[in-house]
């Protein structure tokens, strides 16, 4: 279960810190654009497209600190 959240985090973080630089270059940096379908592809964050990547990272980070507190499954 604490790999999965660290990894699960890590990668929430990459993916909305590319968000971010790609709405900010007005979509000159592709890369990532797994960003598109986590902010693009729903209705509610419609012109809030750089808030909402911030919140997916933002929940990355989150996850690899709660990853942190979690105990090691199998190891005790």
């Amino acid at each position: 279960m604490r790999r999965f959240l660290e990894v699960t985090g890590f990668l929430l973080s990459v993916f909305g810190v590319c968000g971010v630089v790609r709405e900010l270059t007005d979509g000159w940096f592709p890369f990532m654009g797994v960003t598109r379908l986590l902010t693009e592809r729903v209705w509610f964050p419609e012109g809030r497209e750089v808030f909402a990547n911030i919140v997916i990272a933002a929940l990355g980070l989150v996850l690899m600190i709660v990853s942190e507190r979690v105990e090691k499954s199998g190891g005790r």
